[in-house]
């Protein structure tokens, strides 16, 4: 077998067998195969997308590239929740202790922020001391211990998906379906989850703009994580506003124990609890998601999910006393806002631009090895639907430097729209995939 022949089947649109997928993406493992062929093939999926059995192939090959989390005799269920990034998305904070809370164990493996997505681990490390680097011991440790835990994938979970994505971010192979389902099955399978719930977002500051695009991948990872023998369920939800009213490493923090003590934004809080209620269903611990709402909505007003949140970042070495102690204060010193250019009433806050407006502040990066700040972000005093007086406060804003808060700031006076009357209140959860 030739990878070249490989490139050549797929870009004339066959379906490849299991045994040549596994061939290409063994061989570029191994180093045997280049990096300019997969990307040719990469490109020929891009435009001649996969079949179902393809893409489960795929997903399985990339999988057993390495090695995969052993939770043997650790008693389940294990259910996790992945969102396919946006801004202000803090949900993981809260739903990791919520559901560990109702005896849902959630092994939670996190990226990093890249581009104008907000990263899960990023935004624990703001928290002082707080290790995300666990070893596998301590991984399965402090799941059995505290019903979740958060790490990061390590070199040897998955090494296909980490070569593979860090060439498709380069050669504009990114959006692809199959190509992204086998990314996110793969690693989330390797964490150990017996079920999955996921966020698919979509809107200006989603990976998916349209709301056809979202349901076309969710559609795929819930029929490719079936194929594999786990239960999914996938939502879709809007992201064409940001998330609550904090973007930021620390700010984000903040806000998820905000919610952890019952007093969220309503927009978050929403989101947080039908991802966190799907959870319960497939945990076993509710018959139906209103069901799996209301036991959630009970943990939180009985305070077990704030104790196991600061449980878990004593757990993984961060100190508790200097998070509370932070809380409000944690800013860094460069400084901004934004103001409100007209009368009448906000009626849309562009999430897109606000992403890009954190890559500069600091919040996100450009590149995998540039460094975030943990004090920098946005806050947001009024959203949209608020009724507006020119002048008045609308955002926050701190900047790791000066030129960084100097490019963010027109960005954020250009994500305000303001209009005469309120706007049109769009559904947050758009519609449920699989279930």
């Amino acid at each position: 077998m030739r990878a070249v022949d490989v490139i050549m089947d797929k870009r004339a649109g066959k379906e490849l067998s299991r045994e040549a997928i596994e061939f290409l993406v063994g061989g570029y493992v191994s180093g045997a195969i280049p990096d300019y062929q997969i990307a040719a093939w990469a490109m020929a999926v891009f435009f001649r997308g996969m079949t179902a059995a393809e893409t489960a192939a795929l997903t399985t090959v990339m999988l057993r590239s390495g090695s995969v989390m052993d939770l043997a005799g650790i008693p389940g269920p294990f259910v996790d929740k992945h969102s396919t990034g946006g801004v202000g998305d803090k949900t993981s904070l809260i739903i990791a202790p919520l559901v560990a809370a109702l005896g849902i164990r959630d092994p939670m493996m996190s990226g990093r922020a890249l581009g104008h997505t907000g990263g899960t681990l990023d935004k624990l490390e703001a928290i002082p001391g707080y290790r995300t680097d666990l070893t596998a011991a301590e991984f399965r440790a402090i799941l059995a211990r505290d019903g979740f835990a958060m790490t990061g994938q390590t070199t040897d979970i998955v090494p296909a998906d980490r070569l593979m994505y860090a060439l498709r971010d380069v050669t504009a192979t990114v959006e692809s379906i199959p190509l992204i389902t086998g990314s996110i099955l793969s690693k989330k399978v390797a964490e150990g989850a017996d079920a999955l719930v996921f966020d698919v977002k979509y809107g200006s500051g989603a990976f998916m703009k349209r709301s056809e695009d979202a349901q076309a991948l969710a559609e795929s990872l819930v029929h490719t994580g079936a194929a594999m023998g786990k239960k999914i369920i996938a939502l879709l939800t809007d992201m064409d506003e940001p998330l609550g009213n904090m973007v930021g490493n620390f700010l984000e923090v903040e806000e998820s124990l905000d919610c952890l003590e019952g007093k969220g934004p309503a927009d978050l809080m929403t989101v947080t609890l039908e991802l966190a209620a799907r959870m319960a269903v497939l945990g076993g611990k509710a018959a139906d998601a209103a069901e799996g709402r209301a036991r959630c909505e009970e943990a939180l007003a009985s305070g077990a999910p704030r104790q196991l949140f600061l449980k878990n970042v004593e757990s993984q070495g961060g100190d508790v006393e200097k998070l509370l102690a932070l809380r409000g204060t944690y800013r860094s010193e460069i400084c901004g806002e934004v103001r409100a250019a007209s009368d009448g009433y906000i009626t849309r806050i562009d999430a897109g631009e606000v992403g890009r407006a954190g890559v500069d502040l600091g919040v996100g990066r450009n590149r995998t090895e540039d460094r975030v700040s943990p004090t920098a972000g946005v806050q947001f005093h009024k959203k949209s639907g608020a009724a507006v007086r020119r002048g008045d406060r609308i955002m926050t804003v701190w900047g790791r430097d000066r030129p960084g808060l100097d490019a963010a700031l027109p960005l954020l006076e250009r994500a305000v729209t303001y209009g005469e009357a309120p706007p049109e209140v769009h559904p947050l959860i758009l519609r449920q995939i699989g279930g």
